[in-house]
């Protein structure tokens, strides 16, 4: 999971939106970090699909009270919302898949490819013009990831794929993201997200069901909180400061999946890595700063 910018206007308490952010990328590595745990005990889709289902409950609990069902639900393009949860959970699928064989930093690295990736599609998708600076930042951000896998290295196999797969995916739902916030709200997109995924799973994950244990089944029960909170963070900290002031801190996720990766996983990437990964959080930092020159 990475954080995504929200299309919001900031207000005027930019300490409180960092100290949001902050707390909401180190909720989204720690979703992530749990994903690969239990992707080595149980069935890819078994843990996705919790991610979901607890996603979900935790939206009717928390904003049906408030707002009521038929408001949340309320939709004026529901197809493409269907396509929006669609590239979500092949953003899921593919990532949580890839931390099998991916060290969790490197992965979440090469996931922040979205942003370069919706920068790219932009322009054929939504008619955007870009300039040639922010091509020059996708073009270095393509060049970090080739560093971080680097032909003929341990990581240049197969399973590279799916985080590229994925960063592919998750540019795409950004995009019907940015689209379908000029009719419907950030609640109702992301509750409908869950209504459509976890439908999905769930008719997906009795072939692949395994009983977990007391301790696994609450790591699903946080996995899907993590995710449910980080979003709740992440929302609230664009209304407390503008989206260029906090796009950086964003970036702090590959600093806590390295963290994560480091004390649970034992693994710390190598000089390559780390050079690779500054490369790709600069790019995407330069195309966040043309953005807000424009």
């Amino acid at each position: 999971m990475t954080a995504q910018t929200p299309t919001m206007k900031g207000a005027d308490q930019p300490l409180r939106g960092i100290a949001l952010i902050c707390l909401a990328v180190l909720l989204f590595a720690s979703h992530d970090a749990l994903s690969k745990y239990l992707s080595g005990f149980y069935a890819i889709v078994m843990v996705v699909w919790a991610r979901y289902v607890v996603h979900t409950l935790l939206m009717l609990v928390v904003f049906v009270p408030r707002t009521g069902l038929s408001a949340i639900v309320r939709t004026r393009r529901p197809l493409l919302q269907l396509a929006r949860a669609l590239c979500l959970i092949g953003t899921s699928l593919l990532f949580t898949t890839g931390l099998r064989y991916i060290p969790l930093a490197e992965a979440t690295a090469v996931n922040f490819l979205a942003p370069l990736l919706v920068t790219a599609l932009s322009v054929p998708l939504l008619g955007e013009r870009v300039t040639r600076g922010q091509w020059l930042a996708v073009t270095a951000g393509f060049i970090g990831v080739l560093i971080v896998i680097r032909p003929g290295g341990a990581l240049f196999t197969p399973a590279i794929l799916l985080p590229l797969g994925s960063a592919f995916c998750f540019g795409c739902y950004q995009l019907l993201t940015r689209k379908l916030s000029a009719t419907d709200s950030p609640t109702t997109s992301n509750f409908l997200t869950g209504i459509f995924n976890s439908l999905i799973m769930t008719a997906l994950v009795p072939f692949f069901w395994t009983l977990p244990s007391f301790t696994h089944g609450l790591f699903m029960v946080g996995l899907g909180t993590c995710g449910m909170l980080g979003h709740l963070l992440l929302t609230s900290a664009f209304k407390h400061a503008a989206p260029a002031m906090l796009a950086p801190f964003s970036y702090g996720q590959i600093l806590f999946a390295g963290m994560f990766g480091y004390l649970i996983f034992d693994h710390a990437p190598d000089i390559y890595g780390v050079v690779g990964i500054s490369i790709i959080c600069l790019s995407g930092l330069a195309v966040a700063w043309v953005q807000r020159r424009r």
